[in-house]
């Protein structure tokens, strides 16, 4: 008995299609190929293109170009094209950003701006807000706060740790497996643990997790795909990102991880009120003078 084919998902509302053509690309069909490689060279052509053009600039039949458009999780050309021009109203897509190894200093400030803005927002239009005022919530109530990551989620571990103590609550980071366990294995309930990894599935801050559950404590996850740490997370921060394997690509995991914490912490400074505000200025005036006082 003959099974139909699966239909493609259809692509969410807030979906970069040009990303959802790269991902796919290498499982289309080949004339369907043409059409996705169509798209990626010239997108600005393409989403002004009558279903005719397309067709001829591609080399492929009409019905190929709809059979493409729902290949990919559209519901016709029409859906398509408003799709594309969508991706185009947020920046071009990461695809247009790979670096080539024979480009100018100049071209690649363009591409890695290109990759860095238009990454961050996708990153804000999947960023859960409900999620992001819970973990606000948590950490303003924290009697204590610990950040963990490791590589470059520990680099993000560092700069928030630099930043809550500023509101009057302790704070630590650890970046190595051992003291990591060590440090969770005498928190309180009260306390507040942080754990930051953008793969959500390295072994030892999974443990970690597991362990800071295990005393009671809120845990609340930075992470950047759905990993096995979720299962250990009482809140979950997705920072999906558009992260590739080309070599040259900036660690944008990173720079959207810093970028959730600077909302983290600017959200609980404005929790704090007057006091905290007068406290902050003090601290500001003095780090001033200390800059006048060091020049020459």
């Amino acid at each position: 008995m003959s099974t139909s084919p699966a239909q493609p998902k259809p692509i969410g509302s807030n979906n970069n299609v040009l990303e959802v053509i790269r991902l796919k690309r290498a499982d289309l069909r080949k004339s369907d190929r043409k059409v996705a490689e169509l798209v990626l060279a010239d997108p600005k052509r393409v989403v002004n293109a009558t279903i005719g053009e397309a067709a001829e600039w591609a080399k492929v039949s009409q019905p190929t170009v709809i059979r493409f458009c729902t290949s990919i999780g559209c519901q016709g050309y029409q859906d398509f094209k408003l799709r594309l021009a969508q991706s185009l109203a947020l920046g071009m897509s990461a695809t247009h950003s790979v670096i080539d190894g024979t480009d100018s200093p100049a071209k690649v400030s363009e591409k890695i701006f290109d990759y860095t803005i238009t990454s961050l927002d996708w990153v804000r239009n999947h960023l859960d807000p409900v999620a992001v005022g819970r973990a606000v919530d948590t950490l303003a109530k924290a009697s204590r706060i610990e950040f963990f990551g490791f590589g470059a989620s520990g680099i993000v571990a560092r700069d928030a740790q630099q930043k809550f103590p500023l509101f009057g609550v302790p704070c630590g980071v650890e970046t190595d497996a051992h003291q990591q366990i060590m440090v969770v294995s005498n928190l309180k309930p009260e306390d507040v643990v942080v754990v930051i990894s953008n793969t959500a599935a390295t072994l030892a801050i999974t443990e970690t997790a597991r362990r800071a559950r295990e005393s009671g404590c809120q845990v609340i996850g930075i992470i950047g795909s759905n990993g096995p740490l979720v299962e250990f997370c009482d809140i979950v921060l997705m920072v999906e990102t558009l992260e590739n394997t080309n070599i040259y690509t900036p660690t944008i995991s990173r720079i959207a991880a810093l970028t959730v914490i600077d909302i983290l912490s600017t959200s609980v400074a404005l929790r704090r009120g007057d006091a905290h505000v007068e406290i902050f200025t003090r601290m500001k005036r003095n780090l001033r003078y200390l800059r006048m006082s060091n020049e020459t």
